[in-house]
């Protein structure tokens, strides 16, 4: 179920297995056409804009790509069947028997944390792979290829490890925890008992990474055997630990880099790099990881600085798209800020953010949240609309921003009333900003 990268991947290893494959998505988008096609050329029976839900309860079972609800129909009516559905990890790990699995959950930075595990694994010559998963590269991908890679980072969902019943982690990375997909959930209890399967394949040869300043994480393994270690911002009893004081990420004790030298923004990025750090086997060469965190570079939107212009930072975080992970972004900017606000909005009323705003010089308003941005935010920071296109946006921000600012581009919204998805829109920022 699913036809975009990992529905193809996950069709394409099914063939190569010998299965009869039917694919089918509700959408009939040209990504999704072009990878019907691919898919028919193997021999799969292929659908586009729509299920055939009577063959789907028929079928053998079910392999749902990460972007389909567990509500969806075409699950539904599997379940209703009694018909097995994997999330497309499982097929993926069932593909892998050799390949050691370092897993990484949680609510907030698994993407950063998985790449960066990737980038010190690569580092330390424990695998050509680069981080799959939820990530954006299908770990049936990493199947399909011919030398299958002796380890993987993976960053996986609650609905990932809903359905991958064989997941059994070398290493798992658990970032932290809060109330998340509750229109699917209902219950932070049910979210939460997703996040815990992590655990259930545990023994006690696993290694465990969890956030110490997050009690709720602490908890969540309950009594699953294997070793722990933990991070933290404040706590120096942990394994790793930021020295504030001293500017140190520090590692089992000893210093391992200087905060200046980690090239990411906020302090929950550096809890983010701790927490990579840990999850790589213990005896890689810590020099090696060291300068590994050096090189390691901001994911595409997410904190991205893009260009210092005119005295100006401009930061494209188009993937902060709720009111929790703007508050993140603007703590993280050790500048005044001209605020890009805008989208369609997902929530009610902005007012939450208001008592953020403290070091926002301007909030831009822009799109079909416009109205209700400036209604619950007015108060508590210049807001200005902005009515015309994208490129109109930036340039009312570049006329309000002053030498020694920051422009951040974090919009609490989605992208849906201007572009495809929220990659399209960091994309046209940096585009705009590196034209200038």
């Amino acid at each position: 179920m699913g036809l975009m990268r990992s529905g193809r991947a996950a069709a394409e290893l099914l063939r190569r297995q010998g299965a009869a494959v039917y694919a089918s998505d509700v959408a009939a988008t040209a990504a999704v056409r072009e990878n019907a096609a691919a898919l028919e050329a193997l021999g799969c029976a292929v659908q586009v804009g729509g299920h055939d839900l009577a063959r789907i309860a028929r079928a053998a079972g079910v392999v749902a790509s990460p972007g389909v609800p567990p509500d969806a129909p075409p699950l539904a009516a599997a379940r209703a069947a009694g018909v097995e559905v994997l999330a497309e990890l499982e097929l993926a790990v069932r593909s892998l028997p050799r390949t050691r699995l370092a897993v990484v959950t949680g609510t907030k930075g698994k993407s950063t944390t998985a790449a960066c595990l990737a980038h010190l694994l690569e580092a330390a010559g424990l695998t050509d792979v680069g981080a799959a998963g939820n990530i954006g590269f299908p770990a049936s991908a990493v199947a399909l290829a011919d030398r299958p890679p002796a380890w993987l980072a993976v960053e996986a969902s609650s609905f990932q490890l809903h359905d991958s019943p064989s997941l059994a982690p070398a290493v798992g990375v658990l970032t932290n925890l809060s109330a998340d997909h509750l229109d699917r959930y209902g219950s932070e209890e049910a979210y939460y008992a997703d996040k815990a399967l992590l655990f259930r394949n545990a023994s006690a040869d696993s290694r465990w990474v969890l956030n110490a300043d997050d009690e709720a994480v602490l908890a969540l393994p309950g009594a699953a055997p294997g070793t722990r270690e933990t991070f933290s911002l404040t706590q120096r009893a942990a394994a790793g630990f930021y020295d504030r004081a001293a500017g140190w990420l520090v590692l089992r004790g000893t210093p391992l880099m200087r905060r200046p030298d980690l090239a990411l923004l906020g302090e929950h990025n550096v809890a983010n790099a701790l927490a990579a750090a840990l999850a790589v086997p213990p005896d890689a060469d810590r020099e090696v990881l060291a300068r590994a965190l050096t090189t390691f570079r901001p994911l595409s939107h997410r904190l991205e600085p893009v260009r210092e212009l005119d005295g100006v930072l401009w930061i494209n975080d188009s993937k902060a798209t709720t009111l929790s992970a703007v508050a993140v972004a603007l703590a993280s900017v050790d500048r005044p800020a001209v605020l890009l606000l805008g989208g369609r909005p997902k929530v009610p009323s902005f007012a939450p953010l208001a008592p953020r705003l403290g070091r926002v010089r301007t909030v831009v308003a822009y799109g079909e949240a416009a109205p209700l941005i400036e209604r619950d935010l007015g108060g508590a920071a210049p807001v200005v609309r902005e009515g015309g296109d994208f490129a109109a946006v930036l340039a009312r921000a570049r006329g309000v921003a002053r030498p020694g600012d920051a422009v951040l581009l974090a919009p609490a919204c989605t992208s849906f009333d201007m572009f495809e998805n929220a990659e399209e829109r960091g994309r046209r920022f940096r585009e705009l900003v590196e034209a200038w």
